[in-house]
């Protein structure tokens, strides 16, 4: 890659390991010009090890403190052997990075409560160190202390890149929780963002109980999920869950829906002794997502795009059937609209990267509830 030296290059770098945890998202984006521009990507896998680390964070245990903190180096080194690498690829220099955009892992997200928090793991300080670059993160935490839910934080990036006047727009951003931008064509009509509820997690926590030495660890194209039936009252009774008819703006996280949650839920079905298949319960977890993703599209929209992203987009059993839930809606993915679908969350924390450089609001009010636009994420030199 050359730089031409009488222009400055503004290149940053987005990083983010998503609750799916299964890897490290990586993007490299240059905002020289606008439109700004995808340079590349690239993609870490956890292995098996870490991957169960930060799922065993997800829910209150023994000695989760001394286990978060260690892990909290730990990540710090993985996203900086992965940045390493990734400039290694791209033939660049620490000092060709403006600054590193870094979500990190979040192993609690609790913003309805007494005292609302959210915490991310991938020591910011720690990563600026060992790559020698700025890193911005702590992204969510200015907008919790103005009264927000701290989530979702891309609809601010999904309106400047997606915004249609003649049609309303929703982005589907299935990761392991499933979240919405609603951009309406209405101008009276506020833009909406906020979580529908599990997208991947419950899935891939299923499938791995009962594959647990498959090496991707998630139902490849939903191929297992395609060989069962879905249970109309195990489906029922899980959309009964008080967090669907919670008003916007919501947010939730692997704290809550987890497999805990999912069998707190089997657990009637077996007190009845009625059976149910495994490859059936995974059947009616795809559903779970997609019902509960479509209601919530059908009560804002009656037509318009549906853009799909993240992990979910990928699996073809999951936009069939949110594509026959909703009808007259035109249902497509990122990817369809030049933006790729595998980078777009990473993208979104180099443009946050950016907007604190520059001093632009990176969060909506309407979306998260806050008091007021704002800057967010806070700065790390090396």
């Amino acid at each position: 890659m050359t730089h031409q030296e009488q222009s400055p290059i503004k290149l940053y770098i987005g990083l983010m390991s998503g609750t799916s945890a299964d890897g490290i998202d990586l993007a490299l984006v240059d905002f020289t010009n606008t439109p700004h521009q995808l340079i590349a990507s690239y993609y870490q896998a956890y292995d098996e090890q870490t991957r169960a680390q930060i799922t065993s964070l997800y829910t209150p245990n023994t000695n989760e403190i001394d286990r978060a903190g260690a892990l909290d180096k730990v990540l710090a080194q993985q996203f900086a052997d992965a940045i390493k690498q990734f400039l290694l690829n791209e033939k660049l220099k620490p000092e060709d990075i403006c600054a590193i955009g870094n979500h990190g892992q979040t192993i609690r997200h609790r913003p309805i409560t007494k005292q609302p928090f959210t915490l991310q793991i991938g020591c910011n300080q720690t990563l600026a160190c060992l790559t020698g670059i700025k890193v911005i993160g702590k992204f969510r935490d200015k907008d919790i202390a103005l009264g927000g839910q701290g989530a979702p934080l891309v609809p601010a990036y999904h309106q400047e890149i997606f915004k249609d006047e003649n049609k309303d727009v929703c982005i589907v951003n299935i990761g392991g929780i499933s979240n919405i931008t609603y951009l309406p064509v209405n101008q009276e009509n506020k833009i909406l963002g906020f979580d529908t509820g599990p997208g991947n997690a419950l899935l891939d926590d299923w499938y791995r109980l009962h594959f647990p030495d498959c090496p991707k660890g998630i139902d490849l194209d939903g191929k297992w999920s395609a060989t069962g039936v879905v249970n109309q009252a195990l489906l029922d009774a899980m959309l009964t869950d008080p967090f669907f008819a919670l008003p916007a703006p919501k947010s939730t996280g692997r704290e809550y829906f987890h497999i805990k949650w999912l069998r707190s839920h089997l657990h009637a079905f077996t007190a009845a002794d009625i059976e149910l298949h495994a490859e059936d319960i995974q059947a009616t977890l795809l559903a779970l997502t997609c019902h509960s993703i479509a209601k919530t599209i059908n009560q804002l929209s009656k037509h318009g795009d549906i853009i799909l992203c993240g992990g979910g987009a990928n699996n073809p059993l999951l936009t069939k059937l949110i594509r026959q839930l909703c009808p007259s809606h035109n249902v497509c993915s990122a990817q369809d609209k030049g933006v790729d679908n595998d980078s777009l969350e990473a993208l979104v924390f180099a443009w946050l990267a950016y907007a604190y450089d520059y001093n632009i609001n990176g969060n909506l009010p309407a979306v998260t509830g806050a008091s007021k636009a704002t800057r967010l994420g806070l700065k790390f030199y090396p």
